[in-house]
């Protein structure tokens, strides 16, 4: 098995995990709050504070630091990659602390103006989602240090504590979900939970826990490398000014994402109650597969083409991001296909009655109709990055936003909450589609699929037809006792059984990445 794919194969175990226990933290929060006005808000108080932990930290700084810190592990060794790693630590912990005292200051505005988090909530959720706002900005702080600490040891091709951290998150806000905020204890066998009572409150601060936890894990592997930290900043440091330079254009680049994000809120805080909860819900169910298969690989490919870039070796860049689209196509057309079919008695394990389990259904429908796309550009953006150039990712998400909101607009007026996820499918794939023609623009023919498509469209097909009709044909037609979800998940699992052969050149050539 190659590093590429051993460290992809890491990072999804652990990814799987960490989805695994945001699965049950959001059942546990699902069945303690329902797709409810405190959860909307809860939700939507998250927007701003989010925003500022993805466009200083987060998705930004490690997507520009990695390929400098990779360039100076390579070249000048690294203590001199870890003098650049402290400089850039302290010039992100005072940007960071300076934009949260801001936020938290004018957060009122924020929330309450039409172009805002929540323009449509009445003024007493948005007192609320004031409220939790500035108490997210402690994790946000938290948050930001342990980003860069994350992109620290993946640059150093260590990918096991920044895969484990994740959990670690899930492990606080479980804490919070199940001990801070209910007002009735929950039972785990022969064992009563204390319950603090705290209500939504009770979430943010199982949110500061697990953002700490976050940091705290990944803090050995800075001593593993022999991490020594250096005072100062130094604006005349090549290195930081190296990082500075992408991380102009990644800042805004990650902007305009997000506010493919806020925006959403906005439309659907303007559609039914619980049209904001729907949205995170269905978000999450394409997220899983999605960081499982895109997010695992981008992360495992980036070190390892940044350096094929430094060195030149355009052969390997070639085949390393060749071998990558054709295993996200071949891994995530069958996915999407499969989840779409056998979503609903999942999302019945969430508890909610029929009418919101229908409108979660379609919404994760809508977002896995970008899968693809979305995975693609975990990928595709990745690409541009290693050869240190950020401009061309940042003009593809200013595209981006101004599809969706066109789309989003006349979808949510048709279709509510599964609209938007639509318009959010339709714009992100797009955006991918176009980064990968502009890579192919550059390097002629680095994406010759060689078959890659229709296998993975005829795996997609076949695996989700068998699925369709296990679930609505079998259980009757045998008489068989099965729970609905249980069924679902067996059909699902048999259909992937069958997608399985159509694949296989994907799945060896991933062992070989």
């Amino acid at each position: 098995m190659s590093h590429i794919a051993r460290s992809a194969l890491i990072i999804a175990v652990f990814f799987g995990l960490e989805k695994a226990l945001g699965f049950v933290r959001q059942v546990m929060m699902a069945r303690t709050f329902g797709l409810s006005t405190e959860l909307d808000t809860f939700n939507a108080a998250n927007n701003l504070p989010d925003l500022l932990f993805i466009l200083i930290s987060g998705g930004t700084l490690g997507v520009a630091l990695i390929p400098v810190l990779s360039e100076y592990l390579e070249k000048r060794g690294r203590p001199q990659a870890w003098e650049l790693f402290s400089r850039i630590a302290n010039l992100v912990f005072v940007v960071t602390a300076g934009f949260s005292i801001l936020v938290a200051v004018f957060a009122e505005p924020l929330v309450r103006s039409e172009l805002g988090v929540a323009p449509g909530f009445n003024a007493q959720q948005q007192d609320l989602v004031v409220e939790l706002m500035r108490l997210n900005l402690l994790a946000t702080l938290l948050f930001s240090l342990s980003g860069l600490v994350m992109a620290g040891l993946q640059a150093n091709q260590h990918f096991l504590l920044p895969a484990i951290a994740p959990s670690m998150y899930d492990l606080g806000a479980l804490f919070g979900i199940l001990i801070l905020a209910p007002e009735k204890p929950y039972t785990l066998g022969p064992v009563t939970l204390p319950a603090l009572g705290l209500g939504v409150q009770g979430l943010v601060y199982g949110v500061i826990l697990g953002a700490a936890l976050f940091l705290l894990v990944q803090v050995p592997g800075l001593f593993y490398y022999r991490f020594r930290y250096t005072f100062g900043i130094d604006f005349h440091n090549p290195g930081v000014r190296q990082v500075l330079g992408l991380l102009g254009p990644r800042v805004m680049t990650m902007f305009f994402i997000q506010m493919v994000f806020i925006a959403q809120d906005n439309l659907a805080s303007r559609r039914a109650e619980g049209s904001v909860a729907a949205l995170v819900y269905g978000w999450l169910f394409m997220q899983v597969p999605e960081s499982l298969i895109g997010t695992a690989l981008g992360v495992a490919l980036l070190p390892t083409i940044s350096e094929q870039f430094v060195r030149a070796d355009e052969a390997a860049f070639r085949r390393s991001i060749n071998q990558a689209v054709r295993v996200i196509l071949a891994l995530t057309l069958p996915a999407a296909a499969l989840l779409a079919t056998g979503i609903e008695p999942v999302i019945g394990l969430l508890n909610f009655d029929a009418g919101d389990t229908r409108l979660v259904a379609w919404t994760a429908r809508a977002f896995l109709i970008g899968l693809v796309g979305h995975a693609l550009m975990e990928v595709a953006g990745r690409s541009f990055y290693a050869q240190q150039d950020a401009r061309t990712p940042l003009y593809t998400a200013m595209a981006t936003l101004g599809v969706f909101i066109i789309l989003g607009v006349v979808l949510a007026s048709a279709f509510g909450a599964p609209g938007i996820g639509l318009a959010n499918s339709i714009a992100f794939t797009s955006s991918a589609f176009i980064l990968l023609y502009l890579l192919t623009r550059r390097y002629p023919g680095i994406l010759k699929l060689q078959g890659t498509l229709w296998r993975a469209l005829a795996a997609a097909g076949l695996g989700a037809g068998v699925a369709y009709l296990l679930i609505t044909w079998l259980p009757a037609a045998v008489r068989l006792p099965l729970p609905e979800v249980v069924a679902a998940l067996g059909a699902m699992v048999i259909g992937g059984l069958v997608a399985l052969p159509f694949i296989l050149p994907e799945l060896k050539l991933l062992l070989r990445l």
